[in-house]
């Protein structure tokens, strides 16, 4: 214990029974002291009951005696080689923090900044926050980026799109609901709230919620407390609350579809995402982040983009923000060959300009632009591309008018909502 104040061990191998300090106290106040060392516990007494206690308190493993002397010298290797795992990962996100900000957080301008560091301020409290800003803007990454540099990392983080649920089923996906509550409630079940206990609830879309729930989400908020569909008695949970919108949060308010106390509860601290066109400095590294994704998600090796190409993605206003982006990345990584991706590979709407053909030859053939190429290609990537099209072409037939291009297509509204929420196409 003395040497454990002033050192610092990558791994600690235990005796149990031992004088003067019983093991699981021994280890008990090792984890205090540096959590971060492994320990491997030694008993001559095989009871369950002991390696249970050991392992909860902390331990990494332990062993019986009398044991196998290779079979500890492996244990130890392991052991090591996952402290040593544990340390590059550490760096690594230190590296990528330095670099970028936080998570999957990219950018490294100005406004990118000014979030990293409100990030941190209140990171490791427990304050409610609302995150606005236009769809595709990275609202999850921020609450994700929230909860990572905060004491409950290690617990759960649950996000919850309240638009992608059926209203019918919202109460019970947040708060659960017990056997035979309603038609088809076969078991007792717990709710996201109930998963998310010493972690982070994410709602995201909350301005969606009818006004009945809101009622129910503002006394959980309150009092941190709830109770399933169909039972008698409260629940209470310990959770850090992020709640995000991509509409004029404040004109929902006015309009009495938001409750005004709900969102004093919820607003305590506010992060607007900014939208890409107002940090177009930091489209050269989401461009990098997303080809490096989609090259070991395809299996390619492509270098970059032509400057062509660069200049035609920088200049782009993009009304979809970082989802937008993303998606032309993967879909010019996907039909792009070579090293270099041709300006021919983007979008058409990206130029103006007819797919020529011969310049990226997967993006287009003989057959009206549908085939397989010679190198084989992603069947749900391109029937998602051309479902996005689609869903374009049938909001500008509509005049932009969401319900009725939902009708033209045999959609529900809710159903239009989510594909657009999916595909990065601005809903407003």
């Amino acid at each position: 214990m003395e040497r454990l104040k002033n050192e610092d061990f990558d791994l600690v191998i235990s005796d149990v029974r031992m004088p003067v300090m019983d093991g699981i106290d021994f280890l008990k106040a090792l984890r205090e002291m540096n959590p971060e060392a492994l320990v491997i516990m030694i008993t001559a007494y095989a009871s369950v009951e002991t390696a249970i206690e050991a392992m909860k308190a902390g331990a990494h493993d332990y062993f019986i005696k009398p044991f196998n002397i290779d079979e500890v010298k492996l244990t130890i290797r392991k052991a090591l080689d996952l402290k040593r795992l544990q340390s590059e990962n550490r760096l690594l996100k230190k590296e990528l923090k330095t670099r970028f900000g936080f998570s999957n957080l990219v950018g490294a301008g100005a406004r990118m900044a000014e979030i990293y560091s409100l990030i941190m301020s209140i990171a490791k409290t427990k304050t409610n926050v609302f995150i606005t800003g236009e769809s595709g803007t990275g609202k999850e990454l921020v609450a994700r980026a929230i909860h990572t540099e905060s004491d409950r990392k290690d617990k759960p983080f649950v996000a919850v799109n309240c638009g992608a649920i059926p209203e019918n089923l919202l109460e019970s996906e947040l708060f659960g609901h017990m056997k035979g509550a309603f038609t088809g409630a076969v078991a007792n079940r717990e709710g996201l709230a109930e998963q998310a206990d010493g972690g982070t609830l994410f709602l995201d879309e909350i301005t969606e919620l009818p006004l009945h729930l809101q009622v129910k989400l503002l006394r959980f908020i309150q009092e941190r407390s709830f109770r399933r569909v169909g039972a008698t008695a409260d629940m209470s949970v310990d959770i850090r609350l992020v709640a995000a919108s991509n509409r004029e949060v404040e004109a929902e308010v006015r309009a009495g579809r938001f409750r005004e106390d709900l969102f004093y509860r919820l607003n305590v601290i506010r992060i607007n995402t900014p939208a890409l066109r107002d940090r177009k400095e930091d489209i050269p590294l989401l461009v990098r982040h997303f080809l490096n994704k989609y090259n070991q998600v395809l299996g390619k090796d492509i270098k970059g983009f032509s400057e062509e190409a660069m200049r035609l993605i920088i200049d782009h206003d993009y009304s979809g923000n970082v989802r937008e982006l993303e998606n032309i990345v993967e879909r010019a990584v996907t039909l792009g060959q070579g090293d270099e991706i041709a300006a021919e590979c983007l979008p058409e709407h990206l130029r103006g300009l007819a797919i020529d053909a011969s310049a990226c030859p997967t993006a287009n053939n003989s057959q009206g632009g549908v085939g397989v190429p010679d190198g084989g290609m992603d069947l749900e990537k391109t029937i998602e591309d051309m479902e996005r099209v689609i869903i374009m072409d049938a909001l500008k037939k509509t005049g932009g008018v969401k319900k009725k291009a939902a009708e033209l297509l045999g959609l529900s509204f809710r159903s239009m909502r989510y594909k657009l929420s999916k595909y990065g196409i601005p809903d407003n």
